[in-house]
């Protein structure tokens, strides 16, 4: 065990040491030049400056506002279309469908959901030029609100849907026996104990919304927000750093709030002893309903996006209507489109690795470790950090932190930061996964001569490796689509797909915009695919394998005080050990 602990201790203080250069010094060094007035000195009036900026005041109330309007209705929605998934006798194929198709956009970038609102639902959009008229004017609070909604969805949807798996339907009945009445049940049975989860998806939806960059910068108009704003000061004709430092602070102040929320809302989670089978009855009326909603959810999702499918393929949209790859063959021709798109590869490819050894190694430190509980719950609070710090936060610390220095408008730091900024998801992931795998492997692995990085290598990672394929996949996928924290980082040279994107919409060049888009999009669907396939046929192999070396052992099982089962499990895990 010695050897663990000094591997352990070299993998724990090489994760320190790269959250404290690549997160707390530059959040420091953010708080710090904040105070830094423009005499040089420790001064508040970069703070007094800023909330006395009637436009900087109105752009933080817009925020707060469509924030949590719009929280407040992906909730409800996303809390419906799980609860239906759980609570209905729909075909098991219309679920998997419906499951699939809620988490498309989020292979999207934000920047993308604008443009595809406006080329939707504007004046010469798709569905109104269907309709006969518009809708509603779709610059400003209008279109802001439905391509949040769209942008938050998923993930709170996912949350929600997963936290259903653990909540006892078996109460259902109990609570039925008891006479109460059924809105009584409902809440009872299915809301009390989703509350902290309920919580969390507001938290989660606020914030995706209340930091995003790429939605306002495309379809916000005149109302505008706090993140908007951010750039603007930072970015603008005149940069103005001290007060571009003082507004990223503030926008720390709800990430603050939010970790208390968060461990608030925990006080309300519920513990099962176990999760009793149970099978939901019939109900066609019920299962109509719901069947109703989760096709009007995906009918309004792929409506909106439908146009990022036809622009490409269109001479001239709206005024051409004609079917042509002269759009797509002239912007694909492009030198730069070829460079931009293989640099954004690449950038993606290598945080993902990056990004997945890091948060393995955490996880080893808190879930297959002996070192101190402080240790362990120092992995958990950089995990907490790196969750609610806003991605424009980071983006503008590191500015600050690396300008001027070797990594400034370099790949490295791009990769540095996505793989910071993408920590919390996979460290979750495959901790959860490293909790559940028999502690006493690596002890066994001890006892028969193997150091503890052989069995680390040879048992836990082979025996995780279908999370890995997981992590992988997320990581791959956010880096790909990313554009709030990178945006104050990267340069003409270092260019990626986002902010070409920006770039386009910039020229208004739209068609090209929509033309990345569907790269982004292919090229995730692609990499998605590839890694769940991984991910089951590890699944399958290491089941067959461990599964046919089982039925051998129990049939050469030698006569012996001990059940042939017992002593095969037994032989089952040695075999685990020495030959994965």
């Amino acid at each position: 065990m010695e050897n663990e602990r000094i591997e352990l201790k070299c993998i724990f203080g090489l994760i320190c040491i790269i959250f404290a250069g690549a997160l707390c010094s530059p959040l420091i060094i953010l708080l710090s030049k904040s105070f830094i007035g423009a005499s040089g000195k420790l001064s508040l009036e970069n703070y007094v400056s800023v909330l006395h900026n009637e436009e900087f005041i109105l752009s933080l109330q817009h925020s707060f506002a469509i924030s949590g309007l719009e929280a407040l209705i992906t909730v409800v929605l996303a809390f419906l279309l799980a609860y239906g998934l759980h609570y209905t006798r729909l075909p098991g194929w219309f679920k998997s469908v419906v499951q699939v198709l809620l988490i498309l956009p989020m292979f999207l970038p934000t920047l993308t959901y604008g443009f595809a609102v406006i080329y939707s639902l504007g004046k010469q959009g798709l569905i109104t030029q269907l309709l006969g008229q518009q809708l509603f004017s779709i610059y400003g609070f209008g279109g802001l609100l439905i391509s949040y909604i769209i942008y938050t969805l998923p993930p709170a949807f996912i949350l929600l849907y997963n936290a259903f798996k653990y909540v006892d339907k078996h109460f259902i009945v109990v609570s039925q026996i008891m006479g109460d009445p059924p809105l009584r049940t409902f809440y009872v049975t299915s809301v009390r104990p989703m509350i902290g989860t309920i919580a969390a998806s507001f938290i989660l939806s606020f914030f995706l919304s209340f930091t995003d960059f790429g939605i306002p910068a495309s379809i916000g108009g005149q109302y505008t927000v706090v993140a908007t704003e951010l750039y603007m000061v930072m970015m603008g004709a005149i940069p103005d750093f001290q007060s571009g430092s003082a507004i990223a602070v503030i926008m720390l102040i709800p990430s603050v709030a939010a970790v208390w929320l968060l461990r608030f809302s925990e006080r309300f989670n519920f513990r099962y002893n176990k999760i009793t089978a149970f099978e939901i009855g019939r109900d066609r009326v019920r299962d109509g309903i719901f069947a109703l909603l989760c096709v009007i959810v995906i009918m309004a999702i792929l409506s909106v996006f439908a146009i990022m499918f036809i622009v490409p393929f269109i001479k001239s949209w709206p005024y051409q209507v004609v079917f042509t790859t002269e759009t797509l063959q002239r912007i694909l021709s492009d030198s730069s489109i070829k460079i931009v798109y293989i640099n954004s590869v690449m950038v993606a490819a290598a945080t993902a690795v990056i990004g997945t050894v890091l948060a393995y190694m955490a996880a080893l430190v808190n879930a297959r470790s002996h070192l101190p509980g402080i240790c362990k719950l120092l992995m958990d609070v950089f995990a907490m950090v790196t969750n609610t710090v806003p991605g424009m936060v980071i983006g503008v610390a590191f500015l600050f932190t690396f300008t001027g220095t070797s990594l400034q408008n370099t790949f490295l730091l791009i990769i540095l930061l996505n793989s910071i900024r993408e920590f919390t998801t996979p460290y979750l992931m495959i901790q959860a996964s490293l909790s559940k795998i028999n502690l006493s492997w690596e002890t066994t692995g001890a006892l028969m001569g193997d150091s503890w990085a052989k069995t680390i290598f040879r048992v836990i990672i082979p025996n995780t490796m279908s999370t890995v394929f997981q992590m992988l996949s997320y990581i791959f996928v956010q880096a790909l689509v990313t554009i709030s924290a990178i945006v104050f980082i990267t340069g003409a040279r270092t260019m990626v797909m986002t902010t070409k994107i920006t770039q386009a919409q910039y020229f208004e060049k739209y068609d090209e915009v929509f033309v990345l888009s569907l790269l982004i999009f292919l090229t995730n669907i692609l990499v998605k695919i590839m890694f769940d396939y991984l991910a089951n046929h590890n699944d399958i192999v290491l089941h067959i394998k461990v599964k046919r070396k089982f039925q051998g052992l129990s049939k050469k099982s030698p006569r012996s005080g001990k059940p042939a089962r017992l002593q095969a499990n037994v032989q089952v895990q040695e075999y685990t050990i020495k030959n994965m």
